[in-house]
């Protein structure tokens, strides 16, 4: 489990590619201070497991199915990636409750500066934009950020310079693919309201909502 604040930016290495999967090597030294093998490390969203370390860099494994649910297949030796360390019980938890496990992705359409923030519109699919809201919590490349703007294609979010600093986001532009992680309180919900029923296809409402106890 993760926050979505990012640690550090690391930078790939080397990676070594198979017909559907891949291995990245990744040059960081803050999440390296205490690494051991079998950690958990957010890697641009994608929780990924260390398998072998060294003093500067770590090793991790992407299967084929990260590879199609995220962009870590464009990476490539010089890029830059958010990085964070599992949460410790004992840590504030300054962003969201992020799992690490990437729902899809977004193309960026719109990158414009409102003085000190910038803004960013990304477009994506129909079966992410379900469980966004304005004013909820979305990880875009494990960054946790707000949901300012929603519309039914794209959604948008901002971010002050020191996000901008810290994360690689800054550096994109438009027509780049950022992966995206839902708020899971979301989806936990739709589960919960229908499991069990007949027709799970049938609209939730307000209506649906207070006859199954959630609205007084």
């Amino acid at each position: 489990m993760f926050t979505g604040i990012i640690e550090e930016i690391g930078t790939i290495s080397s990676i070594k590619r198979g017909r559907v999967s891949a291995s990245l090597v990744i040059n960081a030294q803050l999440v390296n201070s205490d690494i051991k093998i079998g950690d958990s490390i957010n890697t641009n969203g994608a929780c990924l497991t260390v398998t072998n370390f060294t003093k500067n860099n770590f090793e991790v494994d992407v299967m084929a199915e990260t590879i199609r649910k995220t962009n870590l297949d464009l990476l490539k030796s010089g890029s830059n990636v958010n990085l964070e360390r599992a949460l410790k019980l004992s840590d504030r938890l300054g962003g969201h409750m992020v799992s690490g496990h990437i729902d899809g992705t977004g193309t960026i359409t719109q990158v414009f500066q409102e003085e000190i923030a910038t803004w960013f519109t990304i477009k994506t699919e129909k079966d992410i934009l379900k469980y966004i809201i304005k004013k909820g919590s979305v990880a875009i490349d494990g960054i946790s950020l707000t949901i300012a703007d929603l519309t039914e294609s794209s959604f948008k979010v901002s971010i002050i310079p020191h996000t901008a600093l810290k994360t690689t986001l800054l550096s994109k532009k438009a027509g780049d693919i950022v992966n995206i992680e839902n708020d899971m309180t979301a989806r936990y919900i739709e589960n919960f309201i229908l499991t069990g029923k007949e027709d799970i296809s049938r609209d939730i409402n307000m209506e649906f909502l207070k006859d199954n106890g959630f609205l007084d």
